[in-house]
């Protein structure tokens, strides 16, 4: 293929090099198309060192409310104050990330895997240094309206923007495609009125930084055994519980390994944000409820789009989905207040059936 011959990311992670044997990609990456390129030699300011060039695919379901407008100005605002994370440089008007070199903590250590010490010692040292970055410390610019945003330390009201985001974005916005299925699995709007009630009465807490997706795949070890956290586009202003609950609802630690995450993690943002653990024995299955039930409703979509046509009649993925599905809402049965769960066998019907009248022509958002 020559560089005229492939998509726009391709062709300008070759303009960008000009060598299109050193391109590498495109990289796994749902929201991104994404190369890596090293530099021309005249331009390489750290050693041999490469760089992410990406472009956002079209067409792909969004699933997650979005705080600042560019990752790159986020990074360069972080770079003395977060360590190990990617650099930025600016070459031709485009803002690259450095591509960092090394292994992802789920390629070494999978979900259900212990940590090791050395590595965890740094994901603690990583929720301090962001607890300790406010919002009146960070100048850069938010993508939500000031009156869209709760006041410092309303843990409420940030929950309630989240909560109202879901119930917009990812379940009365895919009605009209996923309706039918949703009803098949008992998810209706009543769901929601239920998930408030679950998840109100949360403490106060000093909001700051998140990343909001530290999960195995988003952190990166080193051949010396750092750990560098990468992929700071869903990062927000917030409360500093919401990180822990969704850390450990991402990461699937072992129990024993998971009450030590959750002390090194009181221990740092307290050090760090004073108040900003206040009420955390009360209020950390509330907010764990609550992603328990974001799961639902973004994996019912994920998995009917991730099947397309191959659910039109019964067979091992469609078995595999079903008990994917079964097992995240039997988890959230309690913040969304469900009568009752369909088994296995009554969700694999309701894919077949929806797929069998939804996936004509492979019209279906966010397939390839």
């Amino acid at each position: 293929m020559t560089p005229s011959q492939g998509s726009p990311a391709r062709m300008r992670a070759f303009e960008i090099s000009g060598d299109e044997s050193a391109v590498e990609g495109p990289l796994r990456n749902y929201h991104h198309e994404t190369y890596v390129v090293p530099l021309p030699g005249a331009m390489r300011t750290a050693g041999e060192a490469r760089w992410k060039c990406r472009e956002p695919r079209s067409n792909r379901l969004w699933f997650d409310r979005r705080c600042f407008v560019s990752e790159e100005r986020l990074l360069a605002a972080l770079r003395d104050r977060i360590t190990h994370i990617p650099d930025v440089f600016e070459f031709e008007g485009l803002h690259l990330q450095r591509f960092i070199e090394g292994r992802t903590l789920g390629t070494l250590y999978g979900a259900g895997h212990a940590v090791p010490h050395e590595l965890l010692r740094q994901i603690v040292r990583l929720f301090g240094q962001t607890a300790a970055v406010t919002s009146q410390t960070l100048a850069v610019e938010q993508l939500c309206h000031p009156e869209d945003r709760p006041e410092d330390g309303d843990s409420d009201g940030f929950m309630e923007r989240l909560v109202r985001f879901t119930e917009g974005r990812v379940y009365v916005a895919n009605l009209g495609e996923f309706g039918p299925l949703f009803a098949e699995l008992g998810l209706d709007d009543d769901a929601f009125k239920k998930l408030r009630k679950y998840v109100a009465g949360l403490r106060e807490r000093p909001f700051c930084l998140l990343h909001a997706d530290l999960h195995r795949e988003n952190f990166i070890v080193d051949a010396d055994r750092r750990l560098w956290t990468i992929d700071w586009e869903l990062a927000l202003v917030g409360d500093p519980l919401y990180e822990l609950a969704t850390h450990l609802h991402l990461m699937r630690y072992p129990a024993w390994q998971r009450r030590q995450v959750v002390e090194g993690w009181r221990r740092a943002v307290e050090a760090a944000r004073p108040g900003g653990t206040h009420g955390w024995r009360h209020d950390l299955d509330l907010i764990l409820g609550y992603k328990r039930a974001q799961s639902v409703f973004t994996d019912v979509v994920r998995e009917a789009v991730s099947l397309g046509r191959a659910a039109r009649s019964h067979g091992p993925r469609v078995a595999l989905a079903a008990a994917r599905l079964h097992g995240i809402l039997s988890a959230a049965v309690l913040p969304l207040g469900l009568d009752s769960v369909p088994g296995p066998a009554e969700i694999g019907t309701a894919l077949v059936r929806w797929s069998r009248t939804h996936t004509e022509e492979d019209s279906l958002p966010g397939t390839l």
